[in-house]
């Protein structure tokens, strides 16, 4: 079934994100977080791919484990730089084989050291998200296909406006809904959707939450996708690192993520789909009773 049925059909969700391990050795811990997490009662998953594709494989074997052995409705990002039509559709493929009917189709970035997809790409690459939206439609025409989106404005795009553009026309293209990266203020998301409804965006737009857990990883990443940190939730973090450490820069983060998911589920939106870090005793306190709360 696709996931746009479900959202359709369903009341308020949560949803989660997780990404293979690295190392195969850390499989066992990683697949006994996906257990625990199954009492959220998420209604979908999704499953990371690495730059360049080179966790292909992992993600894979990962939904397909979480669709047979789990009975979780999963749904597989899909990148494509440095990848070639005839690859995607391998993926595709292999996808179908396993009974996995979901994608987020996504640009993707290049692996470390090579160029920058902005550099012209060898014949045949695809380079667009907009471009593999076309590509899965066309392979797998029953797919349900979801597309990213920047409240604080894609890193590199031209305008805001700009932006939005390349969100519509990914889903003009057949993408059934959008989910937003990583935001800490809910007014980036509230003055996001209303900008998408005046571009003429209709389909849904699920709101991204990520807990922080590190002020090292959260600054790398938001230094990697161009989300700003409130002042006064840095000066929060900061003060709870400088006083209590990673223990207490964690109960900060998590608490924050609560709130921020209990406002946005308060306002009406239709879920909200947590970033896991591969974290369970983090997604657990901010997913335990949120949903009875509404």
């Amino acid at each position: 079934m696709k996931i746009i049925d479900l959202i359709q059909s369903s009341g308020q969700f949560i949803s989660l994100e997780y990404f293979p391990p690295k190392a195969r050795e850390d499989w066992p811990a990683f697949f006994k977080t996906l257990e625990s997490l199954t009492a959220i009662n998420p209604l979908f998953v999704s499953v990371t791919y690495g730059a360049g594709g080179s966790t292909h494989s992992d993600t894979l074997e990962i939904v397909t484990r979480l669709k047979k052995e789990y009975g979780q409705n999963v749904m597989a990002h899909l990148t494509c730089v440095g990848s070639t039509e005839e690859k995607i559709n391998l993926f595709l493929k292999q996808l179908a084989d396993a009974g996995v009917s979901n994608l987020l189709a996504l640009r993707g970035d290049p692996p470390v050291g090579e160029a920058h997809p902005a550099v012209a790409l060898p014949t045949g690459e695809l380079c667009y998200a907009s471009d593999l939206v076309g590509v899965i439609h066309a392979s797998q025409p029953a797919a349900g296909v979801a597309v990213a989106c920047y409240p604080e404005t894609h890193p590199e795009a031209i305008s805001p406006e700009s932006d939005m553009n390349f969100l519509k026309l990914k889903l003009d293209k057949g993408a059934d809904f959008a989910i937003t990266q990583l935001f800490f203020d809910n007014n980036l998301y509230y003055d996001f959707v209303t900008r998408a409804r005046s571009a003429g965006i209709t389909k849904p737009i699920i709101p991204g939450i990520l807990p922080v857990v590190s002020l090292k990883v959260i600054r790398r990443i938001v230094s990697l996708c161009g989300a700003t940190i409130p002042a006064q939730f840095l000066a929060e973090l900061e003060e709870a690192d400088a006083c209590g450490g990673a223990e207490a820069v964690q109960k900060v983060g998590i608490a924050h993520a609560r709130k921020q998911a209990e406002e946005l589920l308060a306002s009406g939106v239709p879920g909200v789909h947590l970033y896991t870090l591969n974290r369970s005793d983090a997604v657990l306190a901010i997913a335990d009773g949120l949903l009875r709360l509404q």
